[in-house]
Protein backbone atom coordinates (compact mmCIF):
# COMPACT_ATOMS: atom_id res chain seq x y z
CA UNK A 1 0.00 0.00 0.00
CA UNK A 2 1.37 3.42 -0.84
CA UNK A 3 1.65 6.19 1.68
CA UNK A 4 -0.84 8.28 -0.29
CA UNK A 5 -3.47 5.56 -0.13
CA UNK A 6 -2.87 5.09 3.59
CA UNK A 7 -3.67 8.74 4.16
CA UNK A 8 -6.82 8.49 2.08
CA UNK A 9 -8.02 5.58 4.19
CA UNK A 10 -8.36 7.90 7.21
CA UNK A 11 -10.03 10.64 5.20
CA UNK A 12 -9.22 14.00 3.71
CA UNK A 13 -8.69 15.39 7.19
CA UNK A 14 -5.68 13.16 7.62
CA UNK A 15 -4.40 13.92 4.12
CA UNK A 16 -4.35 17.59 5.08
CA UNK A 17 -2.40 16.72 8.24
CA UNK A 18 -4.46 19.23 10.17
CA UNK A 19 -6.98 17.14 12.10
CA UNK A 20 -5.56 13.86 13.26
CA UNK A 21 -1.84 14.44 13.48
CA UNK A 22 -0.06 12.67 16.27
CA UNK A 23 -2.27 9.59 16.17
CA UNK A 24 -1.13 6.78 18.43
CA UNK A 25 0.74 4.09 16.51
CA UNK A 26 -0.81 0.69 16.06
CA UNK A 27 -0.17 -2.20 18.38
CA UNK A 28 3.25 -3.69 17.85
CA UNK A 29 3.65 -6.97 15.99
CA UNK A 30 4.99 -9.15 18.76
CA UNK A 31 7.11 -12.19 18.04
CA UNK A 32 4.80 -14.23 20.27
CA UNK A 33 2.09 -14.02 22.87
CA UNK A 34 1.51 -15.22 26.41
CA UNK A 35 -1.78 -16.20 27.98
CA UNK A 36 -3.20 -14.59 31.12
CA UNK A 37 -5.07 -17.21 33.17
CA UNK A 38 -5.74 -16.20 36.76
CA UNK A 39 -8.42 -17.04 39.30
CA UNK A 40 -8.78 -14.62 42.20
CA UNK A 41 -11.05 -14.41 45.22
CA UNK A 42 -12.98 -11.22 46.03
CA UNK A 43 -15.47 -10.19 48.67
CA UNK A 44 -18.34 -8.13 47.25
CA UNK A 45 -20.70 -5.86 49.19
CA UNK A 46 -24.10 -7.38 48.44
CA UNK A 47 -26.94 -5.56 50.26
CA UNK A 48 -27.57 -8.45 52.67
CA UNK A 49 -23.95 -9.24 53.54
CA UNK A 50 -20.52 -9.53 52.00
CA UNK A 51 -20.36 -12.45 49.58
CA UNK A 52 -17.35 -14.33 48.19
CA UNK A 53 -17.03 -14.00 44.41
CA UNK A 54 -14.55 -15.84 42.22
CA UNK A 55 -13.11 -13.93 39.25
CA UNK A 56 -11.43 -15.82 36.43
CA UNK A 57 -9.35 -13.42 34.32
CA UNK A 58 -8.11 -14.37 30.86
CA UNK A 59 -6.32 -12.37 28.17
CA UNK A 60 -3.55 -12.50 25.60
CA UNK A 61 -0.56 -10.15 25.85
CA UNK A 62 2.73 -10.02 23.89
CA UNK A 63 5.66 -12.07 25.12
CA UNK A 64 7.82 -8.95 24.88
CA UNK A 65 7.69 -5.33 23.83
CA UNK A 66 9.80 -2.27 23.13
CA UNK A 67 9.86 1.20 24.63
CA UNK A 68 7.60 3.75 22.91
CA UNK A 69 5.55 1.01 21.24
CA UNK A 70 1.97 0.08 22.09
CA UNK A 71 1.20 -3.13 23.99
CA UNK A 72 -2.43 -4.10 23.50
CA UNK A 73 -4.04 -6.82 25.67
CA UNK A 74 -6.54 -8.80 23.59
CA UNK A 75 -9.25 -11.45 24.01
CA UNK A 76 -9.96 -10.24 27.54
CA UNK A 77 -12.50 -12.21 29.54
CA UNK A 78 -13.75 -11.67 33.12
CA UNK A 79 -15.82 -14.62 34.37
CA UNK A 80 -17.53 -14.09 37.72
CA UNK A 81 -18.99 -16.86 39.89
CA UNK A 82 -21.52 -15.70 42.49
CA UNK A 83 -22.34 -18.11 45.34
CA UNK A 84 -25.76 -19.67 45.81
CA UNK A 85 -26.65 -17.20 48.57
CA UNK A 86 -26.10 -14.25 46.25
CA UNK A 87 -28.01 -15.95 43.43
CA UNK A 88 -30.93 -16.60 45.77
CA UNK A 89 -30.91 -12.94 46.78
CA UNK A 90 -31.25 -11.89 43.12
CA UNK A 91 -34.16 -14.30 42.66
CA UNK A 92 -35.81 -12.93 45.81
CA UNK A 93 -35.57 -9.45 44.26
CA UNK A 94 -37.68 -10.74 41.35
CA UNK A 95 -34.89 -11.31 38.87
CA UNK A 96 -35.28 -14.05 36.26
CA UNK A 97 -32.27 -12.94 34.22
CA UNK A 98 -29.30 -10.71 34.86
CA UNK A 99 -26.78 -8.85 32.71
CA UNK A 100 -23.46 -7.66 34.06
CA UNK A 101 -20.70 -5.14 33.44
CA UNK A 102 -17.48 -5.92 35.28
CA UNK A 103 -14.75 -3.31 35.75
CA UNK A 104 -11.38 -4.60 36.91
CA UNK A 105 -8.81 -2.07 38.09
CA UNK A 106 -5.39 -3.07 36.71
CA UNK A 107 -2.15 -1.58 38.00
CA UNK A 108 0.60 -1.15 35.41
CA UNK A 109 4.01 -1.12 37.08
CA UNK A 110 7.45 -0.60 35.58
CA UNK A 111 10.26 -0.25 38.11
CA UNK A 112 9.14 2.45 40.55
CA UNK A 113 6.65 3.91 38.06
CA UNK A 114 2.94 3.15 38.34
CA UNK A 115 -0.17 3.84 36.30
CA UNK A 116 -3.66 2.43 36.52
CA UNK A 117 -6.12 1.39 33.87
CA UNK A 118 -9.45 -0.43 33.75
CA UNK A 119 -10.45 -3.66 32.01
CA UNK A 120 -14.17 -3.70 31.25
CA UNK A 121 -16.25 -6.71 30.25
CA UNK A 122 -19.98 -7.12 29.61
CA UNK A 123 -22.23 -10.13 29.20
CA UNK A 124 -23.26 -10.79 25.61
CA UNK A 125 -26.89 -11.56 26.57
CA UNK A 126 -29.03 -11.92 29.71
CA UNK A 127 -28.09 -14.86 31.94
CA UNK A 128 -30.85 -16.88 33.65
CA UNK A 129 -30.80 -16.81 37.45
CA UNK A 130 -30.63 -20.48 38.55
CA UNK A 131 -33.15 -21.95 40.98
CA UNK A 132 -30.24 -23.27 43.01
CA UNK A 133 -26.48 -23.30 42.88
CA UNK A 134 -23.90 -20.73 41.84
CA UNK A 135 -24.45 -18.10 39.15
CA UNK A 136 -21.68 -17.67 36.57
CA UNK A 137 -21.49 -14.47 34.52
CA UNK A 138 -19.09 -14.52 31.56
CA UNK A 139 -18.09 -11.07 30.36
CA UNK A 140 -15.77 -9.89 27.60
CA UNK A 141 -14.60 -6.63 26.10
CA UNK A 142 -11.74 -4.56 24.75
CA UNK A 143 -9.30 -2.79 27.03
CA UNK A 144 -6.96 0.20 26.83
CA UNK A 145 -3.47 -0.10 25.38
CA UNK A 146 -0.30 0.50 27.36
CA UNK A 147 2.79 2.24 25.96
CA UNK A 148 5.94 1.82 28.08
CA UNK A 149 8.23 4.84 28.17
CA UNK A 150 11.45 2.97 28.92
CA UNK A 151 13.00 -0.51 28.95
CA UNK A 152 12.29 -2.81 31.88
CA UNK A 153 9.70 -5.39 32.92
CA UNK A 154 6.11 -4.14 32.57
CA UNK A 155 3.89 -5.84 35.16
CA UNK A 156 0.09 -6.04 35.02
CA UNK A 157 -1.55 -6.58 38.43
CA UNK A 158 -5.20 -7.06 39.40
CA UNK A 159 -6.78 -4.62 41.83
CA UNK A 160 -10.30 -3.77 42.97
CA UNK A 161 -13.35 -5.01 41.06
CA UNK A 162 -16.76 -3.41 40.58
CA UNK A 163 -19.79 -5.12 39.08
CA UNK A 164 -23.01 -3.57 37.81
CA UNK A 165 -25.94 -5.98 37.60
CA UNK A 166 -29.14 -5.22 35.65
CA UNK A 167 -32.03 -7.41 36.84
CA UNK A 168 -34.99 -8.36 34.66
CA UNK A 169 -38.20 -10.25 35.43
CA UNK A 170 -39.46 -13.18 33.36
CA UNK A 171 -41.72 -10.89 31.30
CA UNK A 172 -38.76 -8.73 30.28
CA UNK A 173 -39.57 -5.78 32.54
CA UNK A 174 -37.12 -4.50 35.18
CA UNK A 175 -37.20 -6.36 38.50
CA UNK A 176 -38.16 -4.71 41.77
CA UNK A 177 -34.51 -3.75 42.24
CA UNK A 178 -33.63 -3.20 38.56
CA UNK A 179 -29.95 -2.40 39.14
CA UNK A 180 -27.31 -3.37 41.66
CA UNK A 181 -23.77 -1.99 41.92
CA UNK A 182 -21.23 -4.07 43.83
CA UNK A 183 -17.85 -3.00 45.11
CA UNK A 184 -15.46 -5.94 45.46
CA UNK A 185 -12.19 -6.04 47.40
CA UNK A 186 -9.42 -8.48 46.54
CA UNK A 187 -8.94 -10.98 49.35
CA UNK A 188 -5.53 -10.70 50.99
CA UNK A 189 -2.73 -13.21 50.63
CA UNK A 190 -3.13 -13.80 46.88
CA UNK A 191 -0.68 -13.41 44.01
CA UNK A 192 -2.34 -10.64 41.97
CA UNK A 193 0.17 -10.47 39.10
CA UNK A 194 -1.58 -11.16 35.79
CA UNK A 195 1.37 -10.93 33.39
CA UNK A 196 4.91 -9.61 33.03
CA UNK A 197 6.05 -8.26 29.65
CA UNK A 198 9.81 -7.66 29.23
CA UNK A 199 10.35 -4.33 27.44
CA UNK A 200 13.54 -3.72 25.47
CA UNK A 201 15.08 -0.44 24.34
CA UNK A 202 16.63 0.77 21.10
CA UNK A 203 20.01 1.72 22.57
CA UNK A 204 19.03 5.37 22.97
CA UNK A 205 17.97 7.30 26.04
CA UNK A 206 14.20 7.29 26.41
CA UNK A 207 12.48 10.56 27.12
CA UNK A 208 9.63 11.16 29.53
CA UNK A 209 6.05 10.37 28.58
CA UNK A 210 3.09 12.68 29.15
CA UNK A 211 0.84 12.01 32.12
CA UNK A 212 -1.35 8.95 31.49
CA UNK A 213 -5.08 9.47 31.05
CA UNK A 214 -5.97 6.79 33.59
CA UNK A 215 -6.31 7.24 37.34
CA UNK A 216 -3.40 6.81 39.76
CA UNK A 217 -2.67 4.57 42.73
CA UNK A 218 -3.18 6.40 46.00
CA UNK A 219 0.43 5.89 47.07
CA UNK A 220 1.74 7.89 44.11
CA UNK A 221 3.54 11.11 45.06
CA UNK A 222 3.13 14.38 43.18
CA UNK A 223 5.93 15.23 40.79
CA UNK A 224 6.87 11.61 40.00
CA UNK A 225 5.82 11.69 36.36
CA UNK A 226 9.03 11.04 34.41
CA UNK A 227 9.13 7.69 32.63
CA UNK A 228 5.50 6.77 33.34
CA UNK A 229 3.93 4.07 31.15
CA UNK A 230 1.14 5.68 29.15
CA UNK A 231 -2.27 4.01 29.27
CA UNK A 232 -5.20 4.55 26.95
CA UNK A 233 -8.54 5.89 28.10
CA UNK A 234 -11.11 3.10 28.57
CA UNK A 235 -13.50 3.44 25.67
CA UNK A 236 -17.09 2.39 25.15
CA UNK A 237 -17.06 -1.13 23.81
CA UNK A 238 -19.18 -2.40 20.96
CA UNK A 239 -20.57 -5.05 23.29
CA UNK A 240 -23.56 -2.73 23.81
CA UNK A 241 -26.83 -4.64 23.75
CA UNK A 242 -27.94 -3.24 20.39
CA UNK A 243 -24.56 -3.09 18.64
CA UNK A 244 -24.67 -5.16 15.43
CA UNK A 245 -21.64 -6.83 13.83
CA UNK A 246 -19.43 -4.22 12.14
CA UNK A 247 -16.10 -5.78 11.20
CA UNK A 248 -13.92 -3.97 8.68
CA UNK A 249 -11.90 -5.44 5.83
CA UNK A 250 -8.13 -4.96 6.29
CA UNK A 251 -7.51 -5.88 2.64
CA UNK A 252 -9.50 -2.89 1.35
CA UNK A 253 -7.26 0.18 1.35
CA UNK A 254 -10.09 2.71 1.11
CA UNK A 255 -12.69 1.24 3.47
CA UNK A 256 -13.74 2.36 6.93
CA UNK A 257 -16.47 1.14 9.27
CA UNK A 258 -18.31 3.19 11.86
CA UNK A 259 -21.28 2.85 14.20
CA UNK A 260 -24.18 5.28 13.64
CA UNK A 261 -27.37 6.00 15.55
CA UNK A 262 -29.84 8.85 15.87
CA UNK A 263 -33.37 10.20 16.13
CA UNK A 264 -35.92 11.03 13.44
CA UNK A 265 -38.85 13.33 14.23
CA UNK A 266 -42.28 12.85 12.69
CA UNK A 267 -43.52 16.41 12.51
CA UNK A 268 -47.25 15.64 12.19
CA UNK A 269 -47.21 13.35 15.22
CA UNK A 270 -45.00 15.51 17.43
CA UNK A 271 -42.80 12.54 18.29
CA UNK A 272 -39.37 11.09 17.62
CA UNK A 273 -38.10 7.60 16.90
CA UNK A 274 -34.68 6.41 18.02
CA UNK A 275 -32.91 4.15 15.56
CA UNK A 276 -30.57 1.66 17.28
CA UNK A 277 -26.91 1.34 16.40
CA UNK A 278 -26.21 0.43 12.78
CA UNK A 279 -23.00 -0.26 10.90
CA UNK A 280 -21.93 2.19 8.20
CA UNK A 281 -19.48 0.86 5.60
CA UNK A 282 -17.63 3.75 3.99
CA UNK A 283 -15.69 3.56 0.72
CA UNK A 284 -13.49 6.63 0.43
CA UNK A 285 -12.57 8.33 -2.80
CA UNK A 286 -9.29 10.03 -3.57
CA UNK A 287 -8.70 13.53 -2.19
CA UNK A 288 -8.43 16.53 -4.53
CA UNK A 289 -6.45 19.58 -3.44
CA UNK A 290 -7.63 22.78 -5.14
CA UNK A 291 -6.04 26.21 -4.40
CA UNK A 292 -8.54 29.06 -4.33
CA UNK A 293 -6.96 32.41 -3.48
CA UNK A 294 -6.36 32.58 0.25
CA UNK A 295 -7.90 29.15 0.69
CA UNK A 296 -6.79 25.61 0.03
CA UNK A 297 -9.74 23.28 -0.54
CA UNK A 298 -9.50 19.55 -0.01
CA UNK A 299 -12.42 17.81 -1.69
CA UNK A 300 -13.32 14.17 -1.32
CA UNK A 301 -16.25 12.14 -2.69
CA UNK A 302 -17.07 8.90 -0.84
CA UNK A 303 -19.85 6.34 -0.60
CA UNK A 304 -21.58 4.85 2.44
CA UNK A 305 -23.73 1.73 2.71
CA UNK A 306 -25.77 0.95 5.78
CA UNK A 307 -25.38 -2.60 7.05
CA UNK A 308 -27.64 -4.53 9.39
CA UNK A 309 -27.39 -8.31 9.27
CA UNK A 310 -26.13 -8.14 5.69
CA UNK A 311 -28.91 -5.82 4.48
CA UNK A 312 -28.54 -2.16 3.53
CA UNK A 313 -30.85 -0.88 6.23
CA UNK A 314 -31.05 0.53 9.72
CA UNK A 315 -32.06 -1.87 12.48
CA UNK A 316 -35.85 -2.04 12.97
CA UNK A 317 -37.04 0.60 15.41
CA UNK A 318 -40.19 0.85 17.49
CA UNK A 319 -42.00 4.18 17.56
CA UNK A 320 -45.00 5.36 19.60
CA UNK A 321 -46.98 8.43 18.53
CA UNK A 322 -50.29 10.16 19.10
CA UNK A 323 -52.13 9.75 15.80
CA UNK A 324 -54.44 12.72 15.12
CA UNK A 325 -53.26 14.16 18.44
CA UNK A 326 -54.98 11.69 20.77
CA UNK A 327 -54.74 8.05 19.60
CA UNK A 328 -51.60 6.21 20.80
CA UNK A 329 -50.13 4.28 17.87
CA UNK A 330 -47.14 1.95 18.01
CA UNK A 331 -45.35 0.55 14.96
CA UNK A 332 -42.08 -1.06 13.95
CA UNK A 333 -40.25 0.99 11.32
CA UNK A 334 -37.84 -0.57 8.82
CA UNK A 335 -35.69 1.98 6.98
CA UNK A 336 -33.97 0.41 3.96
CA UNK A 337 -31.32 2.17 1.89
CA UNK A 338 -31.15 2.04 -1.88
CA UNK A 339 -27.36 1.84 -2.12
CA UNK A 340 -25.36 4.07 -4.50
CA UNK A 341 -24.31 2.40 -7.72
CA UNK A 342 -20.94 1.69 -9.27
CA UNK A 343 -19.25 3.69 -12.02
CA UNK A 344 -17.94 1.99 -15.20
CA UNK A 345 -14.39 2.20 -13.80
CA UNK A 346 -15.42 0.25 -10.68
CA UNK A 347 -15.51 3.21 -8.29
CA UNK A 348 -18.61 3.87 -6.23
CA UNK A 349 -21.09 6.59 -7.14
CA UNK A 350 -20.58 9.03 -4.25
CA UNK A 351 -23.25 9.92 -1.75
CA UNK A 352 -20.85 11.73 0.60
CA UNK A 353 -19.18 14.97 -0.43
CA UNK A 354 -16.61 16.60 1.84
CA UNK A 355 -14.96 20.02 1.56
CA UNK A 356 -12.22 21.21 3.92
CA UNK A 357 -11.38 24.86 3.34
CA UNK A 358 -8.03 25.84 4.88
CA UNK A 359 -7.50 29.57 5.38
CA UNK A 360 -3.77 29.82 4.73
CA UNK A 361 -3.47 33.34 6.12
CA UNK A 362 -5.35 32.71 9.38
CA UNK A 363 -4.27 29.10 9.89
CA UNK A 364 -7.86 28.00 10.43
CA UNK A 365 -10.04 25.41 8.72
CA UNK A 366 -13.76 25.07 8.05
CA UNK A 367 -15.31 21.91 6.76
CA UNK A 368 -18.68 20.73 5.53
CA UNK A 369 -19.72 17.17 4.77
CA UNK A 370 -22.98 16.38 2.97
CA UNK A 371 -24.46 12.88 3.10
CA UNK A 372 -27.37 11.94 0.81
CA UNK A 373 -29.25 8.68 1.40
CA UNK A 374 -32.05 7.23 -0.75
CA UNK A 375 -34.43 5.29 1.50
CA UNK A 376 -37.69 3.35 1.69
CA UNK A 377 -39.78 3.08 4.87
CA UNK A 378 -41.88 0.03 5.75
CA UNK A 379 -44.34 -0.21 8.66
CA UNK A 380 -45.25 -3.44 10.47
CA UNK A 381 -46.52 -4.66 13.85
CA UNK A 382 -48.89 -1.70 14.11
CA UNK A 383 -51.07 -1.27 17.20
CA UNK A 384 -53.65 1.49 17.73
CA UNK A 385 -54.57 2.10 21.36
CA UNK A 386 -53.13 -1.34 22.16
CA UNK A 387 -55.20 -3.15 19.51
CA UNK A 388 -53.28 -4.81 16.62
CA UNK A 389 -53.97 -3.30 13.21
CA UNK A 390 -53.30 -5.64 10.29
CA UNK A 391 -51.43 -3.52 7.76
CA UNK A 392 -50.22 -6.46 5.68
CA UNK A 393 -46.70 -7.28 4.60
CA UNK A 394 -46.16 -4.43 2.14
CA UNK A 395 -47.11 -1.23 3.93
CA UNK A 396 -44.43 1.19 2.80
CA UNK A 397 -43.75 4.54 1.18
CA UNK A 398 -44.96 4.56 -2.41
CA UNK A 399 -41.53 5.62 -3.70
CA UNK A 400 -38.01 6.24 -2.39
CA UNK A 401 -37.31 9.44 -0.53
CA UNK A 402 -34.13 11.41 0.08
CA UNK A 403 -32.53 12.10 3.44
CA UNK A 404 -29.93 14.87 3.31
CA UNK A 405 -27.61 15.33 6.28
CA UNK A 406 -24.85 17.86 6.86
CA UNK A 407 -22.01 18.01 9.34
CA UNK A 408 -19.89 21.11 9.96
CA UNK A 409 -16.42 21.50 11.45
CA UNK A 410 -14.14 24.33 12.50
CA UNK A 411 -10.48 24.07 13.44
CA UNK A 412 -8.63 26.99 14.99
CA UNK A 413 -5.61 27.16 17.28
CA UNK A 414 -5.42 23.37 17.24
CA UNK A 415 -8.97 22.90 18.56
CA UNK A 416 -11.44 21.03 16.36
CA UNK A 417 -15.19 21.38 16.88
CA UNK A 418 -17.80 19.49 14.89
CA UNK A 419 -18.02 16.68 12.37
CA UNK A 420 -15.70 15.17 9.80
CA UNK A 421 -15.96 11.78 8.15
CA UNK A 422 -12.64 10.76 9.70
CA UNK A 423 -13.49 11.76 13.29
CA UNK A 424 -17.28 11.34 13.49
CA UNK A 425 -19.77 13.59 15.25
CA UNK A 426 -23.27 14.92 14.67
CA UNK A 427 -25.02 15.41 11.34
CA UNK A 428 -28.43 17.05 10.98
CA UNK A 429 -31.01 17.37 8.24
CA UNK A 430 -34.65 16.79 7.41
CA UNK A 431 -36.75 14.32 5.48
CA UNK A 432 -40.20 14.49 3.86
CA UNK A 433 -42.03 11.18 3.58
CA UNK A 434 -44.01 10.49 0.38
CA UNK A 435 -47.52 8.95 0.45
CA UNK A 436 -47.90 5.34 1.59
CA UNK A 437 -49.16 2.39 -0.43
CA UNK A 438 -49.88 -1.28 0.13
CA UNK A 439 -51.19 -0.71 3.67
CA UNK A 440 -54.04 -2.86 4.94
CA UNK A 441 -54.79 -6.58 4.70
CA UNK A 442 -58.59 -6.32 4.84
CA UNK A 443 -59.11 -2.63 4.09
CA UNK A 444 -57.22 0.18 2.39
CA UNK A 445 -55.28 2.07 5.06
CA UNK A 446 -53.03 4.06 2.71
CA UNK A 447 -54.79 7.34 3.38
CA UNK A 448 -54.58 6.84 7.16
CA UNK A 449 -50.79 6.60 7.15
CA UNK A 450 -50.35 9.21 4.43
CA UNK A 451 -52.41 11.70 6.46
CA UNK A 452 -50.51 10.85 9.66
CA UNK A 453 -46.94 10.68 8.40
CA UNK A 454 -46.41 12.16 4.95
CA UNK A 455 -45.84 15.58 3.47
CA UNK A 456 -44.27 17.64 6.29
CA UNK A 457 -40.45 17.74 6.77
CA UNK A 458 -39.22 16.01 9.90
CA UNK A 459 -35.97 16.84 11.70
CA UNK A 460 -33.24 14.18 11.76
CA UNK A 461 -30.07 14.05 13.89
CA UNK A 462 -27.55 11.28 13.29
CA UNK A 463 -24.43 10.63 15.36
CA UNK A 464 -21.48 8.83 13.76
CA UNK A 465 -18.74 7.33 15.87
CA UNK A 466 -15.07 7.64 14.98
CA UNK A 467 -14.43 5.10 12.21
CA UNK A 468 -12.02 2.21 12.11
CA UNK A 469 -9.80 2.07 9.00
CA UNK A 470 -8.57 -1.55 9.05
CA UNK A 471 -6.01 -1.11 6.25
CA UNK A 472 -4.12 1.31 8.52
CA UNK A 473 -3.56 -1.48 11.03
CA UNK A 474 -5.35 -2.35 14.26
CA UNK A 475 -4.87 1.14 15.70
CA UNK A 476 -6.17 0.70 19.27
CA UNK A 477 -7.34 4.30 19.34
CA UNK A 478 -10.01 3.59 16.72
CA UNK A 479 -10.22 -0.20 16.25
CA UNK A 480 -10.89 -3.23 18.37
CA UNK A 481 -8.51 -6.12 17.66
CA UNK A 482 -11.07 -7.68 15.26
CA UNK A 483 -11.33 -4.40 13.26
CA UNK A 484 -14.64 -3.40 14.85
CA UNK A 485 -14.93 0.36 15.57
CA UNK A 486 -14.00 1.15 19.16
CA UNK A 487 -16.20 4.25 19.37
CA UNK A 488 -19.87 3.49 20.13
CA UNK A 489 -21.91 6.72 19.89
CA UNK A 490 -25.10 7.52 21.76
CA UNK A 491 -28.17 8.94 20.02
CA UNK A 492 -28.88 12.62 20.71
CA UNK A 493 -32.02 14.64 20.02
Amino acid sequence: MTAARRRTARGAAVAAAVLLGGMIPGAQAASGTQEVDAELAYTCDFPEAGQPVKAKISATVPESGRAEQVIQPEDVGLDLTLPEEASAGLAAAGAATVTAEAKLSVDVVQGDQHARTEWIGTTAEPVPVPESGDLTLSTAGGVPFVKPAAPGDLVFGAGALSVELALTKADGTPAGSPALTLGCALDTGQEATLATVPVGGDGEETGAEPTPTGSWPEEREAGEEDGLPEVGTPAQQPAAADAPPCVGDPSDDLSMVAFVTGYANVAKLDGATRFPLACARITQGESRVVPDGAFLHIYQDSAVDLDFEGKTQLPPASGTFLTFGFMPTTATLEMTQIPPGTNPDGTRVPNIKSDLAINLAEGSTKGVTAVTLELMLRLRDVEVDGVPLDVGDNCRTSKPFTLKLEGHMTLKDGVQVGYTLATGGELTGSVTLPPFSGCGADEDLDNLFTASLSGVPGYVKQVQGAPCAPANGADPTFCMPDFTPRDVPEAAR
